[in-house]
C-alpha cells in the first residue's frame, strides 16, 4: 500500500525544507567549516540559563496562562516602550509562542482566507512561502536587489497588489541578505497599506542586530500601529535558539484570534523559557551581554565583508543580521553549483541565494556567527576555490 495517498493535497503545495539535503552532507564530511546555520554561536547568557533551572528547581513546570507570564507580558511592554516608544497592552496585545516561526504561522492563519495573496519581499526566510501556503493563501514573491542594498521597493510592491491581497510581509533586518530599511523605503511601503487597505506582518526577530544604523518597527511609522502584526523574539539578540520563545505584539482583535488558534494547537510556550527571558528583560547584566554580542558580530561582520570583496566575490554591505550575501558570478557558477564545489573541494559549507527566493539565485549566504578563526580560515579556502574557478 502506498500511505502516501491519503495525504491532503495541500502537502503538493509545501516543498521539501531546502536546506535539509545540504546540512545533511556537510554534516558527513570532516573538516567542514560552516558558515551555514543561522544561529547565534554564542551559549545563552548565563544568567538566563540559571532563571530557567531556578525555575524547574521550584517546581515550576506546569503550564503558564495560554498568553504567556503575566509579569512577562508586561516586562515586555516595557522593553518595547523602552526601546522603540512601542506600546501593546500586555493584557489582550501581547502573546508568546514557541519561536517566531509559530508567531508567524498564527498570524498568516489567522487572517488568510483561501486564495488571498500575501506579498513577501524576496530574498528572504525559507519558510515564509510555505507558511503562506499552508494557511490557504497564495504567496507573491516581489524581487529585491543588491544595486539597492536589497529593500524592497514600494513600486514593485504595488504592481503585485490585486483585488486578492490581504498582507505585505516586512523581514528587516533581513535573512539572508543581512538589508536593514531605512526610514525613506518604510514610509513608502506604509503609505502603500493605508492606500490599499492592508496589514503588514513585521518579523523583526533580528531587531537587536544592528550595526551604524536604526531599526525603525514598522508599528511606530505614523499610522501603521493598527496595521501591523509585529513579530520579535529571544532566539537570535539572547542566543536562545533552543529555548524556542517568540512573541507576537498586534492590535486586540487581530492578538485574540491568534490565541484562540494558539490555545487548541499549543496551550503555552515553554515555562522554563518564559522565566529565562523573564530574566533577559528584567537583568542589566543580561543586557550587557547582548551588547558584547552585537560588537562581536560587529567585528567580525567587517572582516567577512572585506575579505569576501577581496576575493573578488562582490557583497554589500550588510547593516543587520548576521548574514553576508556575496554574487558569485565572477566564478561562472550559481549559487548551488558554487555552494556543492566549494563544499567539495574545500570543506566550506555556505548556503545556496536561491533556497531564499528570487533574486538569490547568483548568490549565497554566509553567515559570520562564527568564531572569527573559522571565518578567516573560510575567507582563505574561498580565495583559493574562487581562484581556481574564477571566470575569465
Amino acid at each position: 500500500m502506498d500511505a502516501r495517498r491519503f495525504l491532503s493535497r495541500r502537502m503538493d503545495r509545501i516543498p521539501e525544507f531546502s536546506l535539509t539535503k545540504f546540512f545533511e552532507l556537510a554534516s558527513g564530511m570532516e573538516g567542514v567549516i560552516s558558515l551555514g546555520i543561522g544561529e547565534p554561536d554564542f551559549v545563552t547568557p548565563s544568567v538566563l540559563t540559571e532563571a530557567g533551572i531556578a525555575s524547574l528547581r521550584a517546581g515550576k513546570t506546569g503550564y503558564t496562562v495560554n498568553a504567556g507570564l503575566p509579569e512577562l507580558r508586561e516586562a515586555l511592554s516595557n522593553y518595547l516602550e523602552s526601546l522603540y516608544g512601542l506600546r501593546y497592552n500586555p493584557a489582550d496585545e501581547i502573546l508568546f509562542t514557541i519561536g517566531v516561526s509559530e508567531a508567524f504561522t498564527l498570524a498568516l492563519m489567522a487572517i488568510v482566507d483561501p486564495g488571498d495573496e500575501v506579498i513577501i519581499p524576496e530574498p528572504s526566510f525559507v519558510s515564509y512561502e510555505p507558511v503562506v501556503a499552508m494557511a490557504g493563501g497564495n504567496p507573491i514573491p516581489v524581487a529585491t536587489y543588491m544595486e539597492e542594498d536589497f529593500q524592497v521597493r514600494a513600486s514593485d510592491i504595488e504592481t503585485a497588489i490585486t483585488d486578492r491581497t490581504k498582507a505585505i510581509l516586512i523581514s528587516y533586518p533581513n535573512n539572508p541578505t543581512g538589508a536593514v530599511m531605512d526610514r525613506e523605503h518604510l514610509l513608502a511601503v506604509a503609505e502603500l497599506a493605508e492606500k490599499h487597505d492592508l496589514l503588514v506582518i513585521s518579523d523583526e526577530i533580528y531587531d537587536r542586530l544592528v550595526y551604524g544604523v536604526e531599526h525603525i518597527p514598522f508599528a511606530t511609522l505614523p499610522g501603521m500601529w493598527e496595521r501591523t502584526v509585529h513579530l520579535g523574539g529571544f532566539s537570535k539578540s539572547h542566543a536562545m535558539t533552543g529555548w524556542r520563545l517568540g512573541y507576537v505584539a498586534a492590535p486586540a482583535p487581530l492578538l485574540e484570534g491568534m490565541l484562540r488558534l494558539h490555545q487548541y494547537a499549543i496551550m503555552t510556550a515553554p515555562t522554563p523559557a518564559q522565566y529565562a527571558a523573564l530574566e533577559a528583560l528584567r537583568n542589566p547584566s543580561a543586557e550587557d551581554a547582548v551588547r558584547e554580542m552585537i560588537e562581536a558580530y560587529d567585528a567580525r561582520r567587517k572582516v567577512i565583508v572585506n575579505g569576501l570583496n577581496s576575493i573578488g566575490l562582490k557583497t554589500f554591505e550588510p547593516h543587520g543580521a548576521f548574514y553576508a550575501f556575496p554574487s558569485v558570478e565572477v566564478t561562472g557558477m550559481n549559487g548551488e553549483e558554487f555552494s556543492r564545489k566549494l563544499l567539495e573541494e574545500e570543506r566550506v559549507a555556505v548556503v545556496p541565494g536561491s533556497a531564499f527566493g528570487i533574486g538569490g539565485e547568483n548568490f549565497v549566504r554566509c553567515s559570520y556567527a562564527a568564531s572569527m578563526e573559522d571565518i578567516e580560515e573560510a575567507l582563505e579556502r574561498m580565495r583559493k576555490f574562487v581562484e581556481r574557478h574564477k571566470s575569465v
